[in-house]
């Protein structure tokens, strides 16, 4: 049981702090994001893969540094 806790402690803390690394990456895409997608939703992962299939549509509209972002995680 400890030791199930102890995973579980483990996988939050490193999800938690890849969130944070993640979503600083995708501040070159802050301006676009504003301007073309919904913030109805709130800021949760659903909400912002959408938004970079939103901004993908869109690119050629947004900036290279934020296309760049796009085609790292799979959405260019």
């Amino acid at each position: 049981m400890k030791m199930l806790l102890a995973a579980c402690l483990l996988l939050g803390v490193w999800t938690t702090s890849a969130g944070a690394i993640d979503l600083a990456e995708l501040a070159p895409c802050k301006p676009a994001a504003a301007r073309y997608c919904d913030h109805s939703g709130g800021m949760t992962w659903d909400n912002l893969m959408r938004c970079g299939a939103t901004l993908a549509a869109q690119s050629w509209r947004i900036g290279s540094s934020c296309r760049e972002v796009l085609r790292k995680y799979g959405q260019l």
